[in-house]
């Protein structure tokens, strides 16, 4: 087994003057090549770790590892010169008075003139600046800009790079572009890589493993798609879903809410419904590894993702469970309407624009119970 590029053992900060830590007992590694996210909306921390990783911070517990040297423990702190990481920020933080060229290879002061002027081409071209390596940053573009960045935190071949939240200042048609363009070229050169980001679908289209941040603690990492399928919490499906909540009570394999009956398999157990295994569901009764049979009248919270919801209209006839389309928006691709159920509770449903269901519709909300979590 290959040994991790970079290890984060019960990482600790705590701020002077505050109560509770920013960042709490944090334990992951990173593999040589990974794109590794730090998801979390603001002030769960992820930067502050970043920054503790980068050297500007000082932690009060644990320690980081790279390439197996410690670099980080409590009263000891390597400084960031001598880390070999590269950074790229949020404002680009680019040098106005020096050009394209002059920029990436600000870094570069041990190489000769020659391997310099060899290892600013290498870059201008890997990141697609060919043609400009003589504009000043005032003459580009925001996207452009930052590809400057990333060009210069990639120029010293780093055996890390940090990127904290690199896209939030671009429009939403460049991000988009962008963020695939970080994604390949990091896989080009095989650097590893740290991605801060508040955005879900930027870490989940970027990122090979997401860390979800809550409060200063790790709230789940996994692939995208574990974090995705199989959230640990009602915090990682909230957020990262962003599904549907409802009240539910299971009597036999019956799943019972306000928007329908949900037949299950009795051999189903919650695990296989998606409870995670390694946190308890809200009733600490509930042991999510017996079978559905067990948990007769016991009472929880589902979740149903949006895109899982098909909506059928009742014809006019009044039903059990009926919901009423209270909006909708068009995508181009896809709707996603707006539900109101009779108590009163919301509802998102992702469709294909071919579900094409007018405002006020009065609808039958179906769902496959195989794709359902408890909570």
């Amino acid at each position: 087994m290959v040994d991790p590029i970079l290890q984060l053992e019960q990482v600790t900060k705590q701020f002077a003057g505050s109560m509770i830590p920013a960042v709490k007992e944090i334990t992951f590694s990173l593999a040589q090549g990974d794109i590794l996210g730090l998801l979390g909306s603001s002030g769960c921390g992820k930067t502050t770790l970043l920054r503790l990783i980068a050297g500007f911070e000082d932690l009060q517990g644990g320690s980081i590892l790279l390439h197996q040297r410690e670099i980080a423990r409590p009263g000891y702190i390597l400084p960031p010169e001598q880390r070999n990481l590269g950074m790229v920020f949020q404002d680009y933080a680019l040098f106005p008075h020096l050009t394209v060229a002059k920029n990436i290879g600000f870094g570069l002061g041990k190489l000769s003139a020659r391997d310099t002027q060899l290892r600013v081409g290498e870059s201008i071209e890997l990141v697609g600046l060919t043609g400009l390596e003589h504009r000043y940053p005032h003459e580009l573009s925001g996207g452009q800009q930052q590809r400057v960045a990333l060009a210069r935190a990639l120029a010293p071949r780093p055996d890390l790079i940090l990127l904290d939240e690199p896209l939030s200042n671009l429009d939403v048609q460049v991000r988009l572009r962008l963020r695939q363009e970080i994604r390949s070229i990091l896989k080009e050169t095989g650097i590893a890589a740290i991605f801060v980001t508040h955005d879900q679908e930027e870490a989940l289209s970027l990122c090979d493993r997401i860390v979800v941040m809550q409060a200063g603690k790790l709230e789940q990492i996994g692939t995208p798609q574990e974090v995705y399928s199989q959230p640990n919490s009602r915090f990682v499906a909230d957020f990262v879903t962003q599904g549907n909540f409802l009240p539910a009570q299971i009597v036999g394999n019956v799943v019972q809410t306000e928007i329908g009956d949900f037949e299950i398999p009795l051999d189903v157990s919650l695990n296989k419904l998606g409870q995670g295994s390694d946190r308890p569901v809200t009733n600490p009764e509930i042991n999510p590894a017996t079978n559905l049979a067990n948990h007769s009248s016991s009472s929880l919270e589902v979740m149903l993702r949006q895109e899982d919801l098909r909506l059928q209209p009742s014809n006019g006839e009044a039903a059990m469970g009926e919901v009423m389309i209270k909006d909708r928006q068009f995508l181009g691709r896809e709707y996603i309407y707006l539900l109101r159920t009779k108590t009163g509770k919301t509802l998102q449903a992702r469709t294909s624009k071919e579900v094409d269901l007018e405002i006020g519709t009065p609808v039958k909300v179906l769902v496959n119970p195989t794709q359902l979590r408890f909570f």
